[in-house]
């Protein structure tokens, strides 16, 4: 669940082009061809060969064509699962149902859709952090650059290139936008839903960064040439449950169905209050995301770690030290994470978990990094650093169940808390 921004469509700055001017639409890649363009040139087969090949230059592991209507259940999907409440704080997804349910909804002109993946495969074992309680763990994708940063160069660098090729109207984006990239990149062949939810490729496992162009042009799905094949994956997931059975807090209720508000990563990233009290324990040291179904996946043994250094891990973030999380203020946070994905979500969530994460460490040696936040400017903060006090054997001072947060005082008061 990667959603960065509220905004309906995601805006990037114009691609090149000889003969195209740009009149960017609101907050989307929007490149029309000049008026002296009266055609829309229809791309053979070649022209789906050429830039399968750009792709690849441009760093994208993977690449399948879709008509516009590929993904006709999706809309239908989305809605039964707003329906039934599973988006959590999410509110901009129902919010803008209507726009994501099927690419023509979002933009009228679209007739085919192009999806591209970028790999990500890690190369250090995203559960290596779960014997190590002290140590904060970052879902893999987060450990190195932002990715919406790498992706959209990335498609505005092809977007610029096929626009040159075959000059006709595109927009790009990337995670950001109201598009439905997981039913899409199904149906434009680069891999399948898993059980998970996540998309799972026969090359890369679970492990693909999503981006989409969509276009006037009618392109027919190109035969399958080894990297992206544009007819629809079958589902390859057969009777294996790994991924249900490692979630830590059973955030799928059947298979091929998320709950989000029972997800860590959810819990972690978009959730803004307190993490319900249920889930604190299960969260364990995961401090921003988690990995646990995506790791398990057996399709993972076919991905080749990811030497893409725009991902590389950066190495205050591969084991983290909880005792100097707990320590950031929102200066020091701003640094940290400069350039990381992590920033988005801000201090105080992040501290937020930390401190969760310090509860469940079982050290006592963290009381005194979590005495300063007993008093912390902000109620979501305090409350979480009380919990991981009680929870630490922290002394509890009768005058302390003062606090002007009604949430903090109950965390200082409930017997259940902890």
């Amino acid at each position: 669940m990667n959603a960065a921004d509220r905004s309906a469509v995601d805006a990037l700055a114009p691609v090149s082009g000889a003969r195209t001017r740009v009149t960017p639409a609101a907050g989307s890649a929007d490149t029309q061809p000049s008026p002296s363009d009266t055609a829309l040139p229809r791309p053979s087969t070649d022209l789906t060969a050429r830039l399968t090949a750009a792709a690849r230059r441009h760093g994208f592991a993977a690449l399948g064509v879709a008509p516009a209507a590929a993904a006709p259940l999706a809309g239908q999907r989305l809605r039964e699962w707003l329906a039934a409440g599973r988006h959590g704080d999410m509110l901009w997804m129902a919010e803008t149902a209507d726009r994501r349910v099927t690419p023509s909804a979002l933009w009228s002109e679209v007739r085919s859709v192009i999806m591209l993946g970028v790999d990500y495969t890690p190369a250090l074992d995203p559960l290596r952090l779960a014997g190590h309680p002290d140590r904060g763990a970052v879902s893999v994708y987060a450990v190195g650059g932002d990715y919406h940063d790498s992706a959209k160069r990335r498609l505005k660098a092809l977007a610029g290139w096929l626009v040159a090729e075959a000059p006709a109207p595109l927009k790009v984006f990337v995670d950001t936008a109201p598009v439905m990239e997981k039913p899409l990149a199904e149906a434009a062949g680069l891999g399948w839903q898993g059980k998970h939810t996540n998309l799972v490729s026969r090359s890369h496992g679970s492990w693909l960064f999503l981006g989409a162009i969509y276009t006037t042009l009618d392109c027919l799905p190109s035969a399958a040439d080894g990297l992206t094949p544009s007819t629809p994956v079958r589902d390859a997931c057969g009777s294996c449950d790994a991924c249900q059975r490692a979630c830590p807090t059973a955030a799928f209720p059947t298979p091929y169905r998320l709950d989000a508000r029972r997800c860590i990563s959810y819990l972690t990233i978009e959730h803004a209050g307190p993490i319900p009290v249920e889930f604190r324990r299960a969260i364990g040291n995961r401090i921003y995301g988690c990995d646990d179904c995506l790791a398990v996946c057996p399709w993972n043994k076919f991905a080749a770690a990811a030497h893409d250094l725009a991902f590389a891990p950066r190495a205050e973030l591969v084991a983290p030290r909880l005792a100097d999380l707990l320590a950031l203020d929102d200066a020091a946070f701003r640094a940290v994470f400069a350039g990381s994905p992590v920033k988005r979500i801000g201090r105080d969530r992040f501290v937020r978990n930390v401190c969760i994460a310090a509860g469940n460490s079982g050290e006592p040696a963290l009381l005194t990094a979590l005495a300063p936040l007993l008093d912390d400017a902000v109620g979501i903060v305090r409350g979480a650093a009380v919990w991981a006090w009680r929870r630490l054997g922290g002394v509890i001072d009768p005058s302390r169940p003062t606090d002007a947060d009604p949430a903090v005082v109950q965390e200082w008061l409930s017997p259940h808390s902890c």
